[in-house]
């Protein structure tokens, strides 16, 4: 796939690291499942890939923790 935000660089299946952050909470995951862009380093995960960090964030919003650093888990 060409990757939508440089538009030059063609995706490749990789690993990539995903943060996200809410209120007072971030959460770093480690080695997720991406297609990455060769050019710019964009990533794009799956929808079942999207769920299951989206599982993963609302398990770590539960723990009130200000910072919590994960590796994923296929």
């Amino acid at each position: 796939m060409q990757c939508v935000i440089c538009k030059q660089g063609a995706t490749q299946p990789g690993t990539t690291t995903v943060t996200l952050t809410r209120g007072e909470v971030t959460l770093v995951i480690k080695k997720v499942p991406a297609d990455i862009c060769e050019n710019c380093g964009e990533y794009y995960l799956s929808d079942e890939i999207s769920r299951k960090i989206l599982t993963l964030a609302e398990e770590a919003m539960k723990h009130n923790l200000e910072v919590e650093v994960i590796q994923f888990a296929a």
